[in-house]
């Protein structure tokens, strides 16, 4: 396979974005975070402070009660929806799909496991960890009392949860729809990456 991409969703604390970092700099291609968010601005020419506001997170809840699930149709700079959290996600879309087409990397978030659900060359990891893992990784990132950081990643979770729901009307946990899922906690960041490395050996080699 000449383009591996990996896409990586996680839970707060438990490390994802770093396993990903991690595992990027071992494959020697690009990491995507909030680069995303960058490059369909640019795109688009929409404000990337309006792409960042909405970013892995349901603004309006009401809108939540009619979910409409993401089927890559795009709106006109001419439509009043141009800008609506809809197609500002759709346009991100477009983005993870040429990303997928033109080159390897390592994705974050964004539903990007759903997005490119169908591509041959993408490989779908879910990160998680106990409780006492991700407070422990969440204290050392946050200025957050420890009274409060539980809290703090239960509200983080349920936001990037409800807005992969609305936006594929499946659900966040659903382990049918990655290609692995590694425990941080016990495994550690390294251990993860080698795992990832050894799944794509095995898959594509």
């Amino acid at each position: 396979m000449d383009k591996v991409v990996v896409t990586i969703n996680r839970q707060y604390g438990s490390g994802g974005k770093t396993i990903g970092k991690m595992l990027a700099e071992k494959m020697g291609v690009k990491y995507y975070n909030r680069d995303i968010v960058k490059l369909a601005s640019e795109q688009s020419g929409i404000d990337e402070a309006m792409f960042a506001k909405v970013d892995e997170k349901m603004v309006n809840y009401s809108i939540f009660k009619s979910k409409k699930v993401y089927s890559g149709d795009l709106k006109t700079p001419d439509s009043d929806a141009f800008t609506s959290d809809d197609n500002l996600f759709n346009i991100q879309a477009k983005v993870l799909k040429q990303l997928a087409e033109t080159e390897s990397c390592v994705i974050i978030g964004r539903c990007a496991n759903f997005i490119l659900r169908d591509y041959p060359n993408v490989v779908s990891v879910f990160v998680h960890a106990d409780q006492d893992f991700c407070r422990e990784q969440a204290l050392a990132r946050v200025s957050i009392s420890e009274k409060e950081i539980d809290k703090f990643i239960e509200k983080t979770d349920k936001y990037r949860a409800d807005y992969y729901k609305y936006h594929t009307g499946r659900h966040w946990h659903d382990l049918r729809g990655y290609d692995l899922c590694l425990n941080s906690g016990k495994l550690g960041f390294e251990k993860c990456v080698d795992e990832i490395l050894a799944y794509i050996d095995v898959r594509f080699n």
